[in-house]
């Protein structure tokens, strides 16, 4: 880990500033749906308060477009996440301005006091100097826990690390740059990366990178019919993305000089319409119908990927290999979770389907690493900067 841990400093007594990812769905009655975020933020949040510090934590929750929306208020957060550490938690009505100033000089070591939505003011997005020196004023130093949103250059994740020194990695955070920094830096090999999706303009720069980094690259998702149709095969009325054809055939000539593997599949379940009613049908070649819609990966792409994955000493699996959300269109995408849960690499898994998938299965407990971030782990290893980790001190 190249930059500073939480656990390299004294937290003693200190006021400790603390952005954390507490953008949790609410329902209409502002109750939480869904409480992952919270508990993966309970560790770093737990270490800081038996290590004394007086804690104060900030998030974004949904977008209020720069102004106060009491539908995303952090509230019902601050009671939740009561409950979950056996502690009060206090709430500060605003996140900048004398009353929240007051509110954090008076914590004593081990309390907690949590931030209204930072997103309810304009600046946070923005990066404006001013917004971030005043967040900075409330503590003394700087913990950045929410991989999640490290990929914005915002007050909270980037501007306030001008103001306050040390600028220290969360251990969620901490987890995150050890798993993803040696996939990108250091991985075990065969490497073998899953990419899927619904475009190839999305992940572009990630599969370009995948290309250089891994022995092995697996295509699914809408995305392969972009590349198929690229290397002249029939894809009937399957979603492509014309404009990318040339990306698309230049990637797999890379890929292909430089020896790699880059495999798209060779049959299809397939539909005459994108409908969750539509009958499913397996086509037993690379080429697609007229008239039909590939949907799915079909069943001898998922024994070859899977014979793939078995092989593999890391894996990194990012995107659904089909429609997902409909059930006949599912089973693509749960193989390969079955393949990546059975198999005794290193494996990640980023990206909302991808994860729902592990979970689905009820295999999450036997992946490496889920990862909390998706825009930010898909930039990650595209091989691009993110700029919350950046900011944080160096450890040298």
């Amino acid at each position: 880990m190249p930059k500073l841990s939480i656990r390299d400093i004294n937290l003693s007594g200190k006021h400790v500033f603390m952005r954390v990812d507490f953008n949790v769905p609410l329902n209409d009655a502002s109750e939480i749906t869904d409480d992952t975020r919270i508990r993966a933020s309970l560790p770093t949040i737990q270490y800081a308060l038996r290590q004394g510090a007086r804690l104060i934590l900030a998030s974004h929750l949904g977008r209020p477009k720069g102004k106060p929306n009491p539908k995303m208020s952090l509230k019902p957060v601050a009671s939740r996440l009561s409950e979950l550490l056996g502690k009060p938690v206090a709430f500060a009505a605003d996140c900048v301005g004398p009353e929240v100033e007051k509110q954090a000089q008076a914590l004593k070591d081990g309390e907690v006091l949590l931030l209204e939505n930072l997103r309810f003011h304009p600046e946070e997005e923005k990066n404006a100097p001013d917004f971030a020196r005043r967040l900075a004023a409330l503590a003394e130093v700087y913990v950045n826990d929410a991989f999640g949103t490290a990929h914005r250059a915002h007050a909270s994740t980037e501007g306030i690390t001008h103001f306050l020194s040390p600028c220290a990695a969360g251990l969620l955070m901490e987890k995150e740059l050890e798993y993803l920094g040696k996939a990108v830096e250091n991985p075990a090999r065969p490497y073998v990366a899953i990419v899927g999706g619904a475009k190839v303009s999305d992940k572009i720069e990630l599969l370009e990178n995948f290309a250089k980094l891994a022995d092995t690259v697996l295509v699914g998702g809408a995305m392969a019919y972009t590349f198929l149709k690229a290397e002249g095969v029939e894809v009937g009325q399957s979603k492509v993305e014309d404009d990318k054809l040339e990306s698309a055939k230049a990637l797999l000539n890379s890929a292909k000089s430089s020896g790699k593997k880059f495999l798209l599949p060779i049959d299809h379940v397939v539909a005459e319409k994108f409908d969750a009613s539509a009958p499913a049908e397996v086509v037993n070649a690379a080429s697609i119908p007229a008239g039909r819609i590939g949907l799915d990966i079909g069943p001898a792409t998922r024994a070859e990927y899977a014979q793939e994955i078995a092989g593999a000493k890391t894996i990194v699996w990012n995107g659904p290999m089909g429609v997902f959300e409909m059930s006949q269109f599912a089973e693509g995408t749960l193989a390969i979770a079955r393949a990546v849960a059975a198999s005794s690499a290193v494996s990640i898994v980023g990206g909302g389907d991808s994860v729902a998938a592990v979970k689905k299965m009820g295999v999450a407990d036997k992946i490496s690493h889920i990862s909390t971030g998706g825009g930010a782990s898909l930039e990650f290893l595209s091989g691009l900067k993110l700029p919350g980790v950046e900011a944080l001190t160096d450890r040298a």
